[in-house]
């Protein structure tokens, strides 16, 4: 009998023991590498444009660590092209310095983070190696910025979620003292429909200059097989100049084929108030099809056609490969 008890026993503290090795390396800290490569090779069509050749568009390298008990960092470098500089030349920023912590339905971000003014906008289309959401291509705001944010999920159907950042982006310092505020919320009405709303307030600090105001209006579909979205954008005054403002709205679909193989298409219009910005104002277009080249490559040629709305300038057309490694 006292050996039986003994067995018992040992067998008790056995399983103690494997439950406390368990839940100890549950909350051990755990982290993954970000490698992401955007390339493409293009050609243009006709005489108004004859700019072909390969392209490395943008890396991202960085690193995501979990900390444990909610507490997340993470660190991305964006290896790219800027405006300021020659195209020969590659430019590396610090895109994302953040830490992040998760308790219930809150959550807080603060460093260098990811903003939240297309965030969604740009999970739906889903082919930023293509092409970037019309908010992020057409300049209306930045991806990423130094600051806080805060999102609570209220229910299954809704959300909401309040950020401020400097306001200038993570590629250049803070030049004055404005400040840019955004407030956001998500309805769920359906399993994969959601409606998103945002505005935003990006202050000049500048008594010769004029806030900068955001407004936009999404609604996206996505299921296994297909992902419909359109979007609304208006900003007012740009460049922190009065009267300057810009509109306009972009819709895109796309459908899987089959686990490798999906297609896509995008329509996108900007307009500016009284033509200020005529010279930049266009529709553009993309179609295409994408191909899964194993667990980390994807491909994607495309045709694309911009139409600008200044006079004496003609449509544009080229094709694109486009490239993505990432992991």
């Amino acid at each position: 009998m006292m050996k039986k008890k003994n067995w018992i026993l040992a067998a008790c503290l056995m399983c103690a023991s494997m439950g406390a090795s368990a839940q100890k390396q549950a909350e051990e800290p755990k982290g993954k590498a970000i490698v992401q490569v955007f390339g493409n090779f293009h050609t243009g069509f006709g005489r108004t444009n004859d700019d072909r050749g390969f392209e490395l568009d943008r890396s991202y390298v960085g690193y995501q660590y979990d900390l444990g008990k909610g507490l997340q960092i993470k660190g991305v470098m964006d290896i790219g092209q800027s405006d300021d500089v020659n195209d020969y030349h590659r430019i590396a920023y610090i895109k994302n310095a953040q830490i992040s912590w998760k308790t219930g339905n809150l959550t807080l971000n603060g460093g260098l983070i990811s903003t939240t003014q297309f965030n969604m906008q740009e999970k739906f289309w889903g082919y930023r190696y293509i092409m970037k959401s019309f908010q992020d291509l057409y300049k209306m705001g930045s991806s990423a910025d130094l600051g806080l944010s805060a999102a609570y999920k209220f229910t299954d159907w809704l959300s909401a979620d309040a950020i401020i950042v400097n306001g200038e982006g993570y590629k250049k310092v803070q030049k004055n003292d404005g400040l840019n505020y955004g407030l956001g919320t998500t309805l769920t009405l359906a399993k994969g429909l959601q409606i998103r709303l945002y505005g935003g307030l990006n202050e000049s600090g500048e008594q010769d200059k004029e806030n900068i105001v955001n407004m936009a209006a999404f609604v996206g579909y996505k299921s296994d097989k297909f992902t419909i979205g359109a979007e609304y954008n208006k900003m007012w005054n740009a460049s922190y100049k009065e009267g300057q403002d810009q509109y306009g709205y972009s819709v895109f679909a796309s459908a899987k084929l089959d686990k490798k193989t999906e297609v896509y298409a995008r329509f996108d219009d900007l307009c500016s108030k009284d033509d200020w910005n005529k010279a930049k104002d266009e529709q553009a277009a993309i179609l295409g099809v994408q191909f899964k080249l194993g667990k980390y490559v994807k491909m994607a040629p495309n045709f694309r056609m911009s139409m600008p709305k200044a006079d004496g300038l003609d449509n544009r057309y080229s094709a694109y490969i486009n490239c993505y490694f990432g992991f």
